[in-house]
């Protein structure tokens, strides 16, 4: 498919989007990262092998989709996302382009910082360019409960809690009703996390890389496990489990296969978006998923 999309974050849920889009044959993928990689990456994300911990995840999986899909144009830029960076990072670049104008077809938003995701999705709804944001998935065990939806779904997930509030307070998002954004989510509670065993009384220390001090926005924004005072379990299946949803989402809407499949479920998030703008009532469904989505 010639069609140009860029990840915002290739950890444990971005990686795998990433990876389900070049398997998919998307012709044009940007990635966009800061961080490296660290030996705690190890349980969940695609470039934490052996041998690679302190190297650039975006150069890592840069390197590994163009094994995957030789064919595909795959580029990346070590990054961190905020306002001052917006335009150069959405930008598409001009050997991608066909008109002037151009802009990317599809953006995954896998960001962990909620300032940077909010303006993210922000400047999408701006500029008009379709979008999948990843909820949290630390914390969660169950992959089968990941759903597709609007982020107004996301009743039960923290981050998507305060991401509505920022996009609401900050961003002119609908203040009641649904916010146009197609969100993973799951619908399990949070499990907090509780103190190992071996690590009682023996205190802790990061292990995480700090990166290079010359290269712009990594150590300013390097996220140091000594500085948090909670850090949620998080598990491959179910970070994997959001990755390949936010991936399925770009693929069956610049393929139309939803359109041509299952209209029902494609119809769901638009009619329920509008049915509100409209004033009329919900359809009163869930969200497009494996189990209540099309039959098969």
């Amino acid at each position: 498919m010639n069609k140009r999309v860029v990840i915002f974050g290739v950890g444990g849920v971005g990686s795998f989007a990433a990876e389900a889009l070049a398997r998919s044959a998307i012709g044009h993928l940007m990635l966009v990262d800061f961080d490296d990689v660290c030996i705690t990456n190890s349980n969940r994300q695609l470039p934490a092998l052996q041998g690679n911990v302190g190297k650039p995840k975006v150069w890592l999986m840069r390197d590994r989709l163009r094994l995957i899909n030789p064919p595909a144009q795959v580029d990346s830029k070590r990054a961190f996302y905020n306002a001052a960076r917006a335009d150069e990072l959405l930008a598409l670049p001009a050997a991608w382009k066909k008109h002037e104008h151009d802009q990317y077809d599809f953006v995954v938003d896998a960001i962990d910082n909620l300032t940077a995701k909010a303006h993210l999705l922000a400047e999408c709804r701006r500029r008009g360019i379709p979008v999948v944001s990843s909820a949290g998935a630390a914390g969660k065990l169950d992959p089968t409960q990941v759903r597709i939806d609007d982020l107004a779904d996301a009743k039960v997930c923290p981050l998507a809690r305060e991401l509505r509030s920022i996009l609401r307070k900050k961003h002119g998002f609908p203040t009641t009703g649904p916010l146009g954004v197609r969100t993973v989510f799951s619908l399990e509670h949070r499990h907090w996390p509780k103190e190992l065993t071996y690590d009682k009384g023996e205190g802790f220390s990061c292990v995480c890389p700090t990166g290079d001090a010359d290269v712009e926005h990594v150590r300013e924004h390097h996220h140091s496990c000594d500085e948090k005072n909670l850090i949620d379990g998080t598990v491959a299946y179910v970070t994997g489990a959001f990755g390949l949803a936010c991936a399925s989402v770009v693929v069956n809407a610049l393929t139309g296969d939803l359109r041509q499949r299952a209209p029902d479920a494609q119809s769901k998030f638009a009619d329920k978006a509008a049915k509100h703008e409209s004033g009329g009532p919900g359809d009163g469904t869930s969200g497009t998923n494996g189990t209540n989505g099309a039959s098969t």
